[in-house]
């Protein structure tokens, strides 16, 4: 079976702690939740989490959708926010996981990309070098989300070719996110192989499309 690996990176720098990351750890959830009732994401998705403040960790690896267990995220106290360091991690992780073609095993569909960050990066260097790279991985889409008024949208506009805002970080809002996050995964593993690039479903209310 051909898998669609989908990979969310995730802002837990310190303006993430309280609310927000409690509203992320829900959110998280329903997607899940959401994902297990759709046959054919159940069937072809798999999922990774990597985290990113000071560091750029992978939470979750790539996971089948049925047998994945969620991690809790945390936040550190106060911490920058290492973007380029997460999309470096992301690249390798690529690299080790995404199946291509051979002998015994079909290759993987094009991976999805969502980012979710509430500040800019301040590895701003590495963040440059990182968003060609990205895009040598083939992603069939790049979905950047700026959560909150102090999110750099300009920074997201050099790597992602979707780009979403939310004017809060509260749980409503993040709850009408990951839940078009996915039917955005569920809209890609009913599309795979009919097309070289996703279109996404169109945003909830307070999910707002950058165009």
């Amino acid at each position: 079976m051909r898998r669609l690996p989908v990979y969310l990176l995730i802002d837990t720098s310190g303006s993430m702690k309280g609310e927000p990351i409690e509203a992320v750890n829900a959110g998280l959830q329903t997607l899940v939740a959401s994902l297990r009732r759709d046959p054919q994401a159940l069937e072809t998705a798999c999922l990774s989490i990597i985290t990113f403040d000071k560091d750029a960790r992978v939470v979750l690896p790539l996971t089948p959708i049925e047998e994945l267990q969620l991690p809790v995220i945390a936040t550190p106290e106060s911490g920058p926010t290492m973007t380029g360091a997460a999309l470096e991690l992301v690249c390798q992780r690529v690299d080790q996981e995404v199946r291509t073609q051979s002998a015994d095993v079909k290759r993987d569909w094009k991976p999805l990309l969502f980012i979710m960050t509430d500040g800019s990066p301040n590895d701003i260097q590495k963040y440059k070098e990182m968003v060609p790279e990205c895009k040598k991985r083939h992603f069939a889409a790049i979905t950047a989300c700026a959560a909150g008024v102090s999110a750099k949208i300009d920074m997201l506009k050099d790597l992602a070719n979707n780009i979403v805002s939310l004017d809060t970080c509260d749980s409503a809002t993040f709850s009408q996110f990951f839940a078009w996050v996915s039917a955005s995964i569920s809209s890609g593993a009913q599309s795979v192989g009919a097309t070289s690039q996703l279109v996404l479903p169109p945003p909830p209310a307070d999910v707002y499309k950058v165009d």
